[in-house]
């Protein structure tokens, strides 16, 4: 459960056989090429027209709900033509749902003036109609008029107004501007929206019935794709006439296998460990389970591979963080119902079952939390009883709660610097990093203390120490003549300049108290009001008080989901990886076979 170790790769073979044997590394799926071709591609090639649109088609039929049984074979089965089918569909698609929505909303704006039947301009003398839709306190506008006027249909609020004129009139005839209800009357638009929603209907039918290649089409394009990957990989390569050569990065213990390849082909063979101003692709191996981990720490930036792995970390504390963003042990167990409703769903492939796992994870720690700090959707257990005695956090006690989450945070922030400094170890440097951590501990200390006593006298103790760490030991520089001193003492002064930033990553920590406060502050707030309501209005009141607190409940679980979310990753993301993982590095991605993916 680490950053894999890799060693560079360099392989020579015969020219003859260059594609088999690329081919055959792509079936192991274990080497990352590096481009040593004097005329190499792009490393990162746009995508082609045609990938563009097979991607699109993909995803406009995978989208279809009640999926036609699979058609595994069809010799007749060409992707091209398959993938322009469906692209016409959809954009067929497209224009009928326009046109039905078109037509209901022209329906809709035709309804309060009856059913109207446009005469031809012959039978008007050469005049139009004209309509407006004016607002009832505006009729006496009308008196003023010089043009014929009718007064088609009327309601509480407007009148339906239709003037003649050869010509339109002027904009400030009436004070409202004319109403555009097209030449058609409402029967003939309700005929033509009864068509529309046939069409609509077969076209719907036909998206459904494509969905039947599927699983066809996808074996297809992973299969361009893998020849597409292959061809790109050709590329790469160093070629002469009688021999090629590529290198690239493999994990050791990968090499066995391209060792046994070697032999097999008769091909020349070379392992290196990399040299220390070479930075290798990161791998992260961690067990399936843990995928949904690799992904969350690969979203934001991926650690330098000299770095180390934050994966179990960034598991653990994202799901403490959302926890105690949520804190209601109510709002947890609607996402354990909501993971179970959904079990079988996120059971298909080992990566969902990775996220399901996470979920529960996630769950069970908003369970707990909210069962410690006594919030059942924002109601208190009643008291005596076994939930309230293990209660024993008050989401009301600032001080308590403010406490917590600094030192939480302090924590978060100590765990990344002292894995920084292992990762540094032997360097100057390492000892700076020692300086930050004696520096966020004196300064816990002084808080905590309040300045007082041995404990106040040991914080300002680490608390230059380490300032005093970080001055001297940040900077790397060599000295090669005196004015380096100078040079390196500016160093260490700029590097002092990161204590007000760490003095605010620590304190951002408190947005965990504020959420989470304002998360129960919210649950506890709907429940009063639906309450109040049930015992202001009797009888009829139940339903509104209900309704006050579903509705409420949905939208502080849906605020709360997403704070838990976008902050729980942020603290990781921002405050924890600027402190542990100050490098990035590059994905580790290998030539491989692209597989179908139901």
């Amino acid at each position: 459960m680490s950053i894999a170790p890799l060693k560079k790769l360099t392989l020579a073979g015969p020219i003859a056989q260059k594609a088999d044997i690329l081919a055959r590394l792509q079936a192991l799926g274990c080497v990352h090429l590096l481009p040593i071709s004097l005329e190499a591609a792009e490393p990162e090639q746009a995508p082609t027209r045609a990938a563009e649109d097979a991607y699109k088609a993909l995803r406009f039929l995978a989208e279809v709900e009640g999926k036609r049984r699979q058609i595994s074979r069809d010799p007749g089965f060409e992707t091209e033509p398959f993938v322009e089918k469906v692209l016409d569909l959809k954009q067929e698609l497209r224009e009928a749902l326009d046109r039905r929505d078109f037509l209901d909303a022209r329906i809709k704006t035709l309804e309060p003036w009856g059913e109207l039947v446009f005469p031809d301009r012959a039978v008007l003398g050469g005049n139009s109609l004209w309509f407006y839709e004016l607002p009832a306190k505006e009729r006496a506008a009308l008196e003023t008029l010089d043009l014929p006027w009718e007064v088609f249909a009327q309601d509480g609020r407007h009148l339906y107004v239709g003037l003649v004129s050869r010509e339109e009139p002027p904009s400030d005839l009436l004070p409202v501007p004319r109403v555009h209800l097209g030449a058609k009357s409402r029967s003939r638009l309700l005929e033509e929206l009864e068509e529309a929603e046939l069409a609509l209907e077969e076209l719907q039918a036909e998206r459904v019935a494509l969905t039947r290649f599927l699983r066809l089409f996808r074996a297809r394009m992973s299969e361009a794709e893998t020849q597409a990957e292959l061809q790109y990989a050709l590329a790469q390569t160093r070629d002469d006439t009688a021999v090629f050569a590529l290198r690239g990065w493999v994990p050791e213990d990968h090499i066995p296998a391209l060792e046994q390849l070697a032999d097999d082909q008769g091909l020349a063979m070379i392992t290196q460990a990399p040299d220390w101003h070479e930075t290798p692709p990161t791998l992260l191996e961690q067990p399936e389970k843990e995928a949904a981990g690799v992904d969350l720490a690969m979203f934001y930036q991926v650690p330098n591979y000299r770095g180390w792995d934050p994966t179990i970390l960034i598991i653990a504390s994202f799901a403490v963080f959302f926890a105690m963003i949520v804190a209601d042990a109510g709002y947890g167990l609607v996402i354990l119902l909501g993971l179970l409703l959904s079990w079988k769903k996120l059971g298909g492939s080992s990566h969902a079952i990775a996220w399901r796992r996470l979920g529960l994870i996630i769950a069970g720690s908003t369970i707990a939390y909210g069962v410690i700090v006594g919030s059942y959707f924002g109601a208190a257990p009643p008291e005596g009883g076994l939930l309230a005695r293990i209660a024993f956090l008050d989401l009301n006690n600032f001080d308590v709660m403010m406490r917590l989450s600094i030192l939480i945070g302090a924590a978060h922030i100590i765990f990344a610097i002292a894995m920084n400094a292992w990762v540094i170890r032997g360097q100057r440097s390492a000892k700076a990093q020692l300086g930050w951590i004696g520096a966020i501990l004196g300064g816990l200390l002084l808080w905590l203390s309040g300045q007082d006593g041995f404990w106040g006298l040991l914080g300002w103790a680490l608390l230059f120490a380490g300032l005093g760490a970080v001055a001297v030991f940040s900077s790397e520089r060599p000295i090669e003549t005196p004015l380096d001193w100078l040079w390196r003492a500016l160093d260490g002064l700029k590097a002092l300049t990161g204590v007000m930033g760490a003095f605010g990553d620590i304190l951002s920590y408190m947005r965990l108290f504020a959420l989470g406060l304002a998360s129960a502050s919210l649950a506890l707030t709907f429940n009063q009001l639906a309450m109040q309501v049930i015992e202001a209005v009797p009888g009829i009141g139940l339903l509104f008080g209900l309704l006050i607190f579903l509705v409420g409940h949905v939208l502080n679980f849906a605020l709360g989901m997403m704070s838990g979310v976008v902050h729980g990753l942020r603290l990781n993301y921002i405050e924890f990886f600027k402190w542990g993982l100050p490098e990035e590095g590059e994905a580790f991605r290998p030539l491989t076979r692209k597989e179908v993916q139901e």
